[in-house]
């Protein structure tokens, strides 16, 4: 987590999502997330991923859940997949990439309140706008970019799914 660094893995759990359902969206979700789990032991992306990915409900929880709820979200919007609309795939997208920020930024931010992540150099008043600023530098990009992929890869796709 830098100051500007774009994460895609919620982009093909969403993907998933659309293409596969609510449960092999999260099963999708799942299997990222673990695999980031087990890298943040053994090849961690930055700093803060050997304090905070090593705990499965920031690495794991979030990114199954990024495949249930945009699953869900799509079925609510449409009865059919192949039915829906660009924006509609556009929004789950959004949600879906939203879903992932706010829960990993969240589960930080609990887990710097409990005792859980050691900073104690960090002064909580500068937690929040620390955590605001990776949310502006890296969860709304994410966000965009999810809104624009999502619909350009799962439209397509949706022909050769049942």
């Amino acid at each position: 987590m830098g100051p500007f660094s774009i994460v895609i893995i919620q982009v093909t759990v969403v993907i998933a999502a659309v293409l596969l359902g609510p449960k092999d969206g999260a099963w999708v979700g799942f299997t990222w997330g673990f695999i980031n789990w087990i890298r943040a032991f053994v090849w961690p992306t930055s700093p803060m991923a050997i304090y905070v990915l090593v705990n499965p409900l920031v690495s794991i929880l979030p990114r199954l859940l990024v495949g249930l709820i945009s699953g869900w979200i799509l079925l609510k919007m449409v009865h059919n997949v192949h039915d829906a609309k660009v924006w509609q795939l556009s929004l789950t997208g959004i949600i879906g990439s939203l879903v992932n920020t706010v829960l990993v930024l969240s589960f930080m931010a609990g887990m710097y309140y409990l005792g859980w992540l050691p900073l104690d150099k960090l002064n909580v008043h500068a937690l929040m706008p620390w955590l605001l600023g990776i949310m502006a530098t890296n969860g709304l990009p994410e966000a965009i970019m999810a809104g624009v992929l999502v619909p350009l890869i799962s439209k397509p796709l949706l022909r050769y799914v049942k």
